[in-house]
Protein backbone atom coordinates (compact mmCIF):
# COMPACT_ATOMS: atom_id res chain seq x y z
CA UNK A 1 0.00 0.00 0.00
CA UNK A 2 1.61 3.24 -1.15
CA UNK A 3 1.87 6.45 0.84
CA UNK A 4 0.14 9.64 -0.20
CA UNK A 5 2.13 11.36 -2.93
CA UNK A 6 4.34 8.32 -3.49
CA UNK A 7 4.69 7.04 -7.07
CA UNK A 8 6.01 3.69 -8.21
CA UNK A 9 9.20 3.47 -10.26
CA UNK A 10 9.88 1.05 -13.11
CA UNK A 11 12.15 -1.29 -11.15
CA UNK A 12 9.30 -3.32 -9.57
CA UNK A 13 7.74 -3.73 -13.03
CA UNK A 14 11.02 -4.98 -14.48
CA UNK A 15 11.39 -7.50 -11.65
CA UNK A 16 7.82 -8.66 -12.25
CA UNK A 17 8.41 -9.25 -15.95
CA UNK A 18 11.67 -11.09 -15.35
CA UNK A 19 10.48 -13.09 -12.35
CA UNK A 20 11.03 -16.83 -12.72
CA UNK A 21 7.96 -17.47 -10.56
CA UNK A 22 5.78 -15.40 -12.88
CA UNK A 23 7.18 -17.20 -15.93
CA UNK A 24 6.69 -20.59 -14.29
CA UNK A 25 3.08 -19.79 -13.41
CA UNK A 26 2.43 -18.51 -16.92
CA UNK A 27 3.72 -21.78 -18.40
CA UNK A 28 1.21 -23.70 -16.29
CA UNK A 29 -1.82 -21.66 -17.41
CA UNK A 30 -4.63 -23.45 -19.20
CA UNK A 31 -5.09 -21.63 -22.50
CA UNK A 32 -8.38 -21.41 -24.36
CA UNK A 33 -7.71 -21.84 -28.06
CA UNK A 34 -9.91 -19.65 -30.22
CA UNK A 35 -12.29 -21.64 -32.37
CA UNK A 36 -11.62 -21.31 -36.05
CA UNK A 37 -13.86 -19.07 -38.14
CA UNK A 38 -15.68 -21.86 -39.89
CA UNK A 39 -19.20 -22.92 -40.80
CA UNK A 40 -19.71 -24.62 -37.42
CA UNK A 41 -20.29 -21.25 -35.80
CA UNK A 42 -22.81 -20.30 -38.48
CA UNK A 43 -24.83 -23.47 -37.91
CA UNK A 44 -25.11 -22.67 -34.19
CA UNK A 45 -26.99 -19.44 -34.82
CA UNK A 46 -30.76 -19.14 -34.45
CA UNK A 47 -32.28 -16.52 -36.74
CA UNK A 48 -35.34 -14.55 -35.75
CA UNK A 49 -36.88 -15.01 -39.20
CA UNK A 50 -36.99 -18.77 -38.62
CA UNK A 51 -39.17 -18.43 -35.49
CA UNK A 52 -42.87 -17.70 -35.13
CA UNK A 53 -44.16 -14.72 -33.15
CA UNK A 54 -47.14 -15.05 -30.82
CA UNK A 55 -50.49 -13.71 -31.95
CA UNK A 56 -50.49 -11.18 -29.12
CA UNK A 57 -47.27 -9.54 -27.96
CA UNK A 58 -46.95 -7.59 -24.70
CA UNK A 59 -47.70 -3.90 -25.05
CA UNK A 60 -46.60 -3.02 -21.53
CA UNK A 61 -43.12 -3.42 -20.06
CA UNK A 62 -42.40 -3.41 -16.34
CA UNK A 63 -38.72 -2.85 -15.55
CA UNK A 64 -37.16 -3.34 -12.11
CA UNK A 65 -33.79 -1.97 -11.09
CA UNK A 66 -32.08 -1.04 -7.85
CA UNK A 67 -29.37 1.28 -6.64
CA UNK A 68 -27.46 1.74 -3.40
CA UNK A 69 -25.27 4.38 -1.86
CA UNK A 70 -22.94 4.10 1.13
CA UNK A 71 -22.94 7.23 3.29
CA UNK A 72 -21.12 8.28 6.43
CA UNK A 73 -23.09 8.25 9.69
CA UNK A 74 -22.35 11.11 12.08
CA UNK A 75 -22.60 9.33 15.43
CA UNK A 76 -19.15 9.94 16.87
CA UNK A 77 -17.79 6.47 16.06
CA UNK A 78 -15.03 6.22 13.42
CA UNK A 79 -16.03 4.64 10.13
CA UNK A 80 -19.74 4.56 10.97
CA UNK A 81 -21.85 4.25 7.84
CA UNK A 82 -25.26 3.34 6.54
CA UNK A 83 -26.52 2.06 3.17
CA UNK A 84 -29.26 3.82 1.23
CA UNK A 85 -31.07 1.34 -1.06
CA UNK A 86 -33.74 2.14 -3.65
CA UNK A 87 -35.72 -0.20 -5.88
CA UNK A 88 -37.52 1.34 -8.85
CA UNK A 89 -40.39 -0.08 -10.90
CA UNK A 90 -41.12 1.61 -14.23
CA UNK A 91 -44.11 0.76 -16.43
CA UNK A 92 -43.77 1.69 -20.11
CA UNK A 93 -46.76 1.77 -22.48
CA UNK A 94 -45.40 0.51 -25.80
CA UNK A 95 -48.57 1.54 -27.65
CA UNK A 96 -48.10 5.16 -26.69
CA UNK A 97 -44.42 4.98 -27.58
CA UNK A 98 -45.28 3.63 -31.03
CA UNK A 99 -47.83 6.38 -31.58
CA UNK A 100 -45.27 9.05 -30.73
CA UNK A 101 -42.77 7.58 -33.18
CA UNK A 102 -44.93 8.93 -36.01
CA UNK A 103 -44.50 12.53 -34.78
CA UNK A 104 -41.75 14.57 -36.39
CA UNK A 105 -41.02 16.26 -33.06
CA UNK A 106 -41.85 14.36 -29.88
CA UNK A 107 -43.07 16.45 -26.99
CA UNK A 108 -41.02 15.69 -23.83
CA UNK A 109 -44.24 15.98 -21.82
CA UNK A 110 -46.02 13.41 -23.99
CA UNK A 111 -43.02 11.10 -23.87
CA UNK A 112 -42.97 11.25 -20.08
CA UNK A 113 -46.60 10.15 -20.12
CA UNK A 114 -45.55 6.83 -21.66
CA UNK A 115 -43.82 5.96 -18.36
CA UNK A 116 -45.07 5.63 -14.82
CA UNK A 117 -42.60 5.04 -12.03
CA UNK A 118 -42.62 4.01 -8.40
CA UNK A 119 -39.73 3.65 -5.96
CA UNK A 120 -39.25 2.12 -2.56
CA UNK A 121 -36.40 3.29 -0.39
CA UNK A 122 -34.70 1.83 2.62
CA UNK A 123 -31.82 2.76 4.91
CA UNK A 124 -29.72 0.01 6.51
CA UNK A 125 -27.17 0.37 9.31
CA UNK A 126 -23.60 -0.62 8.57
CA UNK A 127 -20.37 -0.72 10.54
CA UNK A 128 -20.44 1.05 13.93
CA UNK A 129 -24.15 1.98 13.66
CA UNK A 130 -26.26 0.71 16.58
CA UNK A 131 -29.99 1.34 16.76
CA UNK A 132 -32.15 1.71 19.86
CA UNK A 133 -31.26 -0.94 22.43
CA UNK A 134 -29.64 -3.42 20.03
CA UNK A 135 -26.37 -4.94 21.18
CA UNK A 136 -24.31 -4.20 18.06
CA UNK A 137 -24.36 -3.19 14.40
CA UNK A 138 -25.14 -6.69 13.17
CA UNK A 139 -28.21 -6.98 15.39
CA UNK A 140 -29.30 -3.52 14.23
CA UNK A 141 -29.01 -4.60 10.60
CA UNK A 142 -31.02 -7.77 11.21
CA UNK A 143 -33.89 -5.88 12.82
CA UNK A 144 -33.87 -3.17 10.15
CA UNK A 145 -34.00 -5.70 7.31
CA UNK A 146 -36.98 -7.39 8.93
CA UNK A 147 -38.78 -4.06 9.46
CA UNK A 148 -38.09 -2.87 5.90
CA UNK A 149 -39.50 -6.05 4.36
CA UNK A 150 -42.53 -5.69 6.60
CA UNK A 151 -43.16 -2.04 5.69
CA UNK A 152 -43.14 -2.39 1.89
CA UNK A 153 -46.24 -3.49 0.01
CA UNK A 154 -47.70 -3.00 -3.46
CA UNK A 155 -51.38 -2.94 -2.53
CA UNK A 156 -52.47 -1.42 0.75
CA UNK A 157 -54.81 -4.35 1.37
CA UNK A 158 -52.37 -7.04 0.18
CA UNK A 159 -49.52 -9.03 1.57
CA UNK A 160 -46.30 -7.26 2.49
CA UNK A 161 -42.90 -7.95 0.99
CA UNK A 162 -42.16 -9.80 4.22
CA UNK A 163 -45.23 -12.00 3.66
CA UNK A 164 -43.93 -12.82 0.19
CA UNK A 165 -40.51 -13.70 1.57
CA UNK A 166 -42.00 -15.86 4.32
CA UNK A 167 -43.99 -17.85 1.75
CA UNK A 168 -40.70 -18.59 0.02
CA UNK A 169 -39.11 -19.41 3.37
CA UNK A 170 -41.87 -21.95 4.07
CA UNK A 171 -40.98 -23.69 0.81
CA UNK A 172 -37.38 -23.87 1.94
CA UNK A 173 -38.31 -25.18 5.39
CA UNK A 174 -40.53 -27.88 3.89
CA UNK A 175 -37.80 -29.03 1.52
CA UNK A 176 -34.77 -28.43 3.75
CA UNK A 177 -32.88 -31.58 4.69
CA UNK A 178 -29.35 -30.21 4.89
CA UNK A 179 -27.38 -28.68 7.71
CA UNK A 180 -28.67 -25.31 8.84
CA UNK A 181 -26.47 -22.20 9.12
CA UNK A 182 -25.21 -20.91 12.44
CA UNK A 183 -27.15 -18.68 14.80
CA UNK A 184 -26.78 -14.92 14.16
CA UNK A 185 -26.72 -14.14 17.90
CA UNK A 186 -23.37 -13.29 19.44
CA UNK A 187 -22.16 -15.95 21.86
CA UNK A 188 -24.32 -18.66 20.26
CA UNK A 189 -22.57 -18.90 16.89
CA UNK A 190 -21.96 -22.63 17.31
CA UNK A 191 -25.69 -23.36 17.53
CA UNK A 192 -27.80 -24.00 14.45
CA UNK A 193 -30.16 -21.27 13.32
CA UNK A 194 -33.78 -21.81 14.32
CA UNK A 195 -36.10 -20.95 11.42
CA UNK A 196 -39.37 -19.25 12.21
CA UNK A 197 -41.99 -16.82 10.92
CA UNK A 198 -42.09 -13.17 11.99
CA UNK A 199 -40.20 -12.08 15.10
CA UNK A 200 -39.69 -14.82 17.68
CA UNK A 201 -37.51 -15.62 20.69
CA UNK A 202 -34.46 -17.85 20.55
CA UNK A 203 -35.02 -20.63 23.10
CA UNK A 204 -31.31 -20.67 24.02
CA UNK A 205 -30.30 -17.01 24.20
CA UNK A 206 -33.68 -15.47 24.94
CA UNK A 207 -33.01 -12.82 22.27
CA UNK A 208 -35.06 -11.92 19.22
CA UNK A 209 -34.75 -13.80 15.97
CA UNK A 210 -36.40 -12.80 12.67
CA UNK A 211 -37.64 -14.76 9.69
CA UNK A 212 -35.40 -12.59 7.50
CA UNK A 213 -32.34 -13.92 9.37
CA UNK A 214 -32.62 -16.90 7.02
CA UNK A 215 -31.28 -14.67 4.23
CA UNK A 216 -28.01 -14.54 6.21
CA UNK A 217 -27.20 -11.12 4.77
CA UNK A 218 -25.92 -10.08 8.19
CA UNK A 219 -23.01 -12.49 7.69
CA UNK A 220 -21.65 -10.16 5.02
CA UNK A 221 -21.11 -7.30 7.46
CA UNK A 222 -17.50 -6.21 7.64
CA UNK A 223 -16.84 -5.56 11.35
CA UNK A 224 -13.94 -3.23 10.66
CA UNK A 225 -14.62 -1.28 7.49
CA UNK A 226 -16.93 -0.33 4.65
CA UNK A 227 -19.87 -2.58 3.73
CA UNK A 228 -20.57 -1.73 0.09
CA UNK A 229 -20.64 -5.40 -0.88
CA UNK A 230 -23.25 -6.17 1.77
CA UNK A 231 -25.51 -3.30 0.72
CA UNK A 232 -25.18 -4.42 -2.90
CA UNK A 233 -26.31 -7.93 -1.99
CA UNK A 234 -29.21 -6.56 0.04
CA UNK A 235 -30.30 -4.52 -2.98
CA UNK A 236 -30.00 -7.46 -5.36
CA UNK A 237 -31.95 -9.76 -3.03
CA UNK A 238 -34.79 -7.26 -2.58
CA UNK A 239 -35.00 -6.82 -6.37
CA UNK A 240 -35.71 -10.52 -6.84
CA UNK A 241 -38.19 -10.60 -3.95
CA UNK A 242 -39.95 -7.58 -5.45
CA UNK A 243 -40.50 -9.43 -8.75
CA UNK A 244 -42.13 -12.35 -6.94
CA UNK A 245 -44.09 -9.89 -4.78
CA UNK A 246 -45.57 -8.23 -7.88
CA UNK A 247 -46.62 -11.53 -9.45
CA UNK A 248 -48.18 -12.79 -6.23
CA UNK A 249 -50.05 -9.50 -5.85
CA UNK A 250 -51.61 -9.93 -9.29
CA UNK A 251 -52.59 -13.47 -8.36
CA UNK A 252 -54.21 -12.33 -5.09
CA UNK A 253 -56.16 -9.65 -6.97
CA UNK A 254 -57.41 -12.15 -9.53
CA UNK A 255 -55.61 -10.25 -12.28
CA UNK A 256 -53.56 -13.07 -13.80
CA UNK A 257 -55.27 -12.56 -17.16
CA UNK A 258 -53.63 -9.13 -17.44
CA UNK A 259 -50.15 -10.66 -17.39
CA UNK A 260 -50.51 -11.60 -21.06
CA UNK A 261 -49.90 -7.93 -21.82
CA UNK A 262 -46.85 -7.40 -19.60
CA UNK A 263 -43.20 -8.26 -20.13
CA UNK A 264 -40.93 -8.07 -17.08
CA UNK A 265 -37.34 -6.82 -17.32
CA UNK A 266 -34.77 -7.11 -14.54
CA UNK A 267 -31.39 -5.44 -14.40
CA UNK A 268 -28.70 -8.10 -14.23
CA UNK A 269 -29.03 -11.88 -14.32
CA UNK A 270 -32.03 -13.85 -13.09
CA UNK A 271 -30.02 -15.20 -10.21
CA UNK A 272 -29.46 -14.88 -6.47
CA UNK A 273 -25.89 -15.02 -5.19
CA UNK A 274 -24.04 -15.05 -1.90
CA UNK A 275 -25.66 -15.99 1.42
CA UNK A 276 -29.24 -15.76 0.12
CA UNK A 277 -28.62 -17.95 -2.94
CA UNK A 278 -31.00 -20.56 -1.50
CA UNK A 279 -33.76 -18.26 -2.74
CA UNK A 280 -32.98 -19.41 -6.28
CA UNK A 281 -34.72 -22.77 -5.97
CA UNK A 282 -37.81 -21.47 -4.17
CA UNK A 283 -38.16 -18.49 -6.52
CA UNK A 284 -37.96 -20.94 -9.41
CA UNK A 285 -40.65 -23.07 -7.77
CA UNK A 286 -42.90 -20.05 -7.17
CA UNK A 287 -42.47 -18.69 -10.70
CA UNK A 288 -43.38 -22.07 -12.15
CA UNK A 289 -46.51 -22.21 -9.99
CA UNK A 290 -47.68 -18.72 -10.96
CA UNK A 291 -46.78 -19.26 -14.62
CA UNK A 292 -48.82 -22.45 -14.78
CA UNK A 293 -51.83 -20.67 -13.27
CA UNK A 294 -51.72 -17.74 -15.70
CA UNK A 295 -50.94 -20.05 -18.64
CA UNK A 296 -54.24 -21.83 -18.09
CA UNK A 297 -55.87 -18.43 -18.70
CA UNK A 298 -53.56 -16.81 -21.24
CA UNK A 299 -52.29 -19.86 -23.12
CA UNK A 300 -48.62 -18.86 -23.09
CA UNK A 301 -45.66 -18.44 -20.74
CA UNK A 302 -44.75 -15.27 -18.92
CA UNK A 303 -41.95 -13.15 -20.33
CA UNK A 304 -39.35 -12.48 -17.63
CA UNK A 305 -35.98 -11.25 -18.86
CA UNK A 306 -32.78 -10.23 -17.13
CA UNK A 307 -30.17 -8.19 -19.00
CA UNK A 308 -26.46 -8.58 -18.24
CA UNK A 309 -24.90 -5.28 -19.31
CA UNK A 310 -21.30 -6.25 -18.64
CA UNK A 311 -19.11 -9.08 -17.46
CA UNK A 312 -17.54 -12.24 -18.82
CA UNK A 313 -20.43 -13.26 -21.07
CA UNK A 314 -20.77 -9.83 -22.64
CA UNK A 315 -17.01 -9.68 -23.23
CA UNK A 316 -17.13 -13.07 -24.95
CA UNK A 317 -19.95 -11.88 -27.18
CA UNK A 318 -17.75 -9.00 -28.30
CA UNK A 319 -14.94 -11.48 -29.00
CA UNK A 320 -17.02 -13.75 -31.24
CA UNK A 321 -18.42 -10.73 -33.06
CA UNK A 322 -14.88 -9.71 -34.04
CA UNK A 323 -12.74 -11.37 -36.70
CA UNK A 324 -9.06 -12.18 -36.28
CA UNK A 325 -8.31 -9.03 -38.25
CA UNK A 326 -10.14 -6.92 -35.67
CA UNK A 327 -13.21 -6.27 -37.80
CA UNK A 328 -16.50 -6.29 -35.91
CA UNK A 329 -20.00 -7.32 -37.03
CA UNK A 330 -19.09 -10.92 -37.76
CA UNK A 331 -22.25 -11.98 -35.90
CA UNK A 332 -25.42 -11.48 -38.03
CA UNK A 333 -28.14 -9.09 -36.89
CA UNK A 334 -31.47 -10.43 -35.54
CA UNK A 335 -29.75 -13.68 -34.63
CA UNK A 336 -29.08 -15.50 -31.37
CA UNK A 337 -26.47 -17.89 -30.09
CA UNK A 338 -28.21 -20.18 -27.60
CA UNK A 339 -25.83 -21.28 -24.87
CA UNK A 340 -25.58 -24.75 -23.40
CA UNK A 341 -23.44 -25.99 -20.54
CA UNK A 342 -20.70 -27.38 -22.77
CA UNK A 343 -20.25 -24.13 -24.69
CA UNK A 344 -20.15 -22.05 -21.51
CA UNK A 345 -17.53 -24.24 -19.83
CA UNK A 346 -15.44 -24.61 -22.98
CA UNK A 347 -15.40 -20.96 -24.04
CA UNK A 348 -16.51 -18.59 -21.27
CA UNK A 349 -16.08 -19.89 -17.72
CA UNK A 350 -13.76 -22.88 -17.64
CA UNK A 351 -14.93 -25.79 -15.50
CA UNK A 352 -14.71 -29.56 -15.58
CA UNK A 353 -17.49 -29.92 -13.01
CA UNK A 354 -20.38 -32.20 -13.86
CA UNK A 355 -22.75 -29.77 -12.17
CA UNK A 356 -24.44 -27.53 -14.79
CA UNK A 357 -23.37 -23.91 -14.86
CA UNK A 358 -25.46 -21.75 -12.53
CA UNK A 359 -27.50 -24.65 -11.17
CA UNK A 360 -27.52 -23.27 -7.63
CA UNK A 361 -27.87 -19.58 -8.45
CA UNK A 362 -29.82 -19.03 -11.70
CA UNK A 363 -33.56 -19.30 -12.35
CA UNK A 364 -33.08 -18.38 -16.01
CA UNK A 365 -30.75 -19.22 -18.89
CA UNK A 366 -28.61 -17.01 -21.11
CA UNK A 367 -28.17 -16.43 -24.80
CA UNK A 368 -26.51 -13.87 -27.06
CA UNK A 369 -28.63 -11.69 -29.31
CA UNK A 370 -27.67 -9.04 -31.86
CA UNK A 371 -30.57 -6.69 -32.50
CA UNK A 372 -31.78 -5.26 -35.80
CA UNK A 373 -29.77 -2.11 -35.09
CA UNK A 374 -26.62 -4.15 -34.43
CA UNK A 375 -26.49 -3.84 -30.63
CA UNK A 376 -25.21 -6.83 -28.68
CA UNK A 377 -27.26 -8.04 -25.69
CA UNK A 378 -26.92 -10.84 -23.15
CA UNK A 379 -30.49 -11.68 -22.05
CA UNK A 380 -31.40 -14.23 -19.39
CA UNK A 381 -34.92 -15.67 -19.77
CA UNK A 382 -36.78 -17.42 -16.97
CA UNK A 383 -37.44 -21.13 -17.39
CA UNK A 384 -40.65 -22.84 -16.32
CA UNK A 385 -40.05 -26.54 -17.02
CA UNK A 386 -37.25 -29.04 -16.49
CA UNK A 387 -36.92 -29.27 -20.27
CA UNK A 388 -36.32 -25.52 -20.55
CA UNK A 389 -33.89 -25.69 -17.64
CA UNK A 390 -31.81 -28.55 -19.09
CA UNK A 391 -28.46 -26.99 -20.04
CA UNK A 392 -27.21 -30.08 -21.83
CA UNK A 393 -28.95 -28.81 -24.94
CA UNK A 394 -29.81 -25.37 -26.31
CA UNK A 395 -32.81 -25.54 -28.61
CA UNK A 396 -35.13 -22.62 -29.47
CA UNK A 397 -38.10 -24.15 -27.63
CA UNK A 398 -35.99 -24.32 -24.45
CA UNK A 399 -35.99 -20.51 -24.33
CA UNK A 400 -39.47 -19.39 -23.37
CA UNK A 401 -41.14 -17.37 -26.15
CA UNK A 402 -37.83 -16.77 -27.87
CA UNK A 403 -39.30 -15.04 -30.95
CA UNK A 404 -41.33 -12.66 -28.78
CA UNK A 405 -38.29 -11.90 -26.65
CA UNK A 406 -36.25 -11.11 -29.78
CA UNK A 407 -39.01 -8.80 -31.01
CA UNK A 408 -39.07 -6.93 -27.72
CA UNK A 409 -35.29 -6.60 -27.66
CA UNK A 410 -35.30 -5.15 -31.19
CA UNK A 411 -37.92 -2.67 -30.11
CA UNK A 412 -36.48 -1.72 -26.72
CA UNK A 413 -32.72 -1.71 -27.22
CA UNK A 414 -31.23 1.52 -25.93
CA UNK A 415 -29.57 3.96 -28.31
CA UNK A 416 -27.81 5.69 -25.38
CA UNK A 417 -26.42 2.52 -23.77
CA UNK A 418 -25.72 -0.10 -26.46
CA UNK A 419 -25.66 -3.08 -24.11
CA UNK A 420 -28.98 -2.41 -22.36
CA UNK A 421 -32.66 -1.76 -23.03
CA UNK A 422 -34.51 1.52 -22.57
CA UNK A 423 -36.90 0.33 -19.81
CA UNK A 424 -33.95 -0.54 -17.59
CA UNK A 425 -32.31 2.79 -18.35
CA UNK A 426 -35.48 4.50 -17.12
CA UNK A 427 -35.69 2.24 -14.06
CA UNK A 428 -32.07 2.91 -13.16
CA UNK A 429 -32.64 6.66 -13.47
CA UNK A 430 -35.54 6.37 -11.05
CA UNK A 431 -33.52 4.25 -8.63
CA UNK A 432 -30.41 6.43 -8.76
CA UNK A 433 -32.34 9.72 -8.68
CA UNK A 434 -35.66 8.75 -7.09
CA UNK A 435 -37.91 11.61 -8.23
CA UNK A 436 -40.91 9.62 -7.04
CA UNK A 437 -39.38 8.73 -3.68
CA UNK A 438 -42.02 8.04 -1.09
CA UNK A 439 -44.87 7.81 -3.60
CA UNK A 440 -46.66 4.53 -3.29
CA UNK A 441 -48.04 4.71 -6.80
CA UNK A 442 -47.46 1.10 -7.83
CA UNK A 443 -51.08 0.48 -6.98
CA UNK A 444 -51.99 3.09 -9.61
CA UNK A 445 -49.63 1.43 -12.09
CA UNK A 446 -51.25 -1.95 -11.49
CA UNK A 447 -54.73 -0.49 -11.84
CA UNK A 448 -53.71 1.09 -15.12
CA UNK A 449 -52.57 -2.30 -16.41
CA UNK A 450 -55.94 -3.66 -15.36
CA UNK A 451 -57.88 -0.85 -17.06
CA UNK A 452 -55.91 -1.19 -20.29
CA UNK A 453 -56.63 -4.92 -20.29
CA UNK A 454 -60.37 -4.21 -20.15
CA UNK A 455 -60.02 -2.11 -23.28
CA UNK A 456 -58.62 -5.06 -25.24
Amino acid sequence: MGFEGEFACYEPLRRLLESEKVKALHNRLKIRHQEEENDEFEFSITKKEDLTLSIQLPDLVLAIDGSYLVAKAENGFPGAEFGYVTIASVLIDLKLVKELEHDEFISPKKFRETEKASTIESVFPGFNVILDSERNAKASLRRTLFEELKSNVIFTDGETLLDTFEELLKLKINNDTGQRPKSPIDGFEEDEMTYGIGEYICNKSGESLFSSDALRLHELMNPGGSNGEMFGQIMSTIEKLWLVHILRAFEKKGWLSTLRRVAFFMDGPLAVFSTSSWLTKVIEEELIRINNLQKQINGQDLIIIGIEKSGTFFNHFIDIDTTKDGISNKFPAQSALLLNDDYIKRNIIFSDSKKPYGQDTYFGRKFFYKTLSGQKLVPVVAFFTNYQKNLKTAKPDQFSRLADVMQLLDQLVSSRYPNSVSPLVSAHSEAAIPLNLGKRIFEDIAKEIREKSKEC
